[in-house]
């Protein structure tokens, strides 16, 4: 595992920090927990010592003063949070006997989704990537501001998208797919799941669908397999696949995030990241491509390991892999 820097650069997280209500240890019992995806992958970049700054709108209510403290204890920059005078967002979650988790909102008129161009000024400055996906880029009217953010960070920055799909609240398949092939065409990096696939594509193998979307203009794609480990391929043509890491499944909450953090971890510690990296990027070698999800599955396999969406420190992730 490479060593990342901070004179690598920051990178930025736009989207959703919501409240998860999760079961307890005691049965029929519900807790609090910080998540959004978008946050959860902030919060991994944080512990793995990458510069991370939150881009979000955190309302002034109980759940809002959590989520801040949530991320200012991980040390993520909020020096570009909103104060938002709505609500904040809630996610309820059901975790099943093989530990997969299944939600449901509660989002109407909360703070996560209103935002306007003005607030986001100067949100770009000084990085090396943007990542965001999944609510943040559906839910209107701040989806289309996010947007719009991405394609401008494209000029300056790396830009990492996961559609992260939310069936319940995204509308009809045919129509995210559209958004999500126009976001190919602005993304640098790409991470999806199998179950995203699932319900987009649901007649088209995995592999056929990372075949496609490595042509739409993304360096790296990612496509996550569960338990079954993660399918990439680079522009360059570089194919290759990662088997997934034994472990006893507590739930799944937040690990599709910390992939996510984990490979912007790694590509930020290679120093892959940036507008003048992006050749590099799309020619990257088979061996180091190899080396990057390795510690994507693992860090993915740690979070799974425990309760709720708990990303890894690098001196975990790096006694994972030794």
């Amino acid at each position: 595992m490479a060593d990342s820097v901070a004179a690598n650069g920051v990178i930025a997280v736009a989207g959703e920090a919501l409240v998860d209500v999760v079961p307890a240890p005691a049965e029929g019992y519900f807790e609090f927990a910080p998540g959004g995806s978008p946050a959860n992958v902030a919060v991994g970049l944080a512990r793995l010592g990458v510069p991370a700054r939150m881009l979000a709108r955190l309302g002034s209510d109980f759940l809002g003063r959590r989520l801040r403290a949530h991320l200012a204890g991980n040390a993520v920059d909020l020096s570009h949070v909103v104060d938002a005078p709505e609500q904040s967002s809630l996610a309820l979650v059901e975790v099943g006997p093989d530990g997969v988790a299944d939600y449901d909102f509660r989002i109407v008129g909360t703070a996560d989704w209103q935002w306007t161009p003005e607030e986001l000024a100067g949100a770009l400055d000084g990085i090396v990537a943007l990542h965001s996906g999944s609510l943040a880029l559906t839910v209107e009217p701040g989806a289309a501001v996010l947007r719009g953010l991405m394609a401008k960070a494209s000029g300056s920055a790396t830009v990492s998208y996961d559609p992260n799909c939310r069936p319940r609240l995204m509308g009809e398949p045919d129509e995210v797919l559209r958004g999500v092939h126009d976001m190919l065409a602005v993304a640098d990096v790409v991470k999806v799941s199998d179950e995203d696939l699932r319900w987009l594509l649901p007649d088209v193998p995995p592999g056929e669908v990372l075949d496609d979307w490595a042509t739409r203009g993304p360096a790296l794609v990612a496509v996550t397999l569960g338990g079954d480990g993660v399918l990439a391929a680079t522009a360059s043509g570089v194919r290759t696949s990662m088997p997934g890491r034994a472990v006893d499944v507590v739930d799944t909450v937040g690990a599709g995030d910390s992939f996510s953090a984990a490979l912007l971890a790694a590509l930020h510690a290679r120093d892959l990241l940036g507008p003048e990296h992006r050749a590099a990027l799309r020619a990257l070698p088979a061996l180091t491509l190899d080396e990057v999800l390795e510690e994507c599955v693992t860090a993915a396999s740690i979070t799974c390991s425990r309760r709720g969406a708990q990303p890894p420190t690098t001196d975990e992730l790096r006694a994972a892999l030794h």
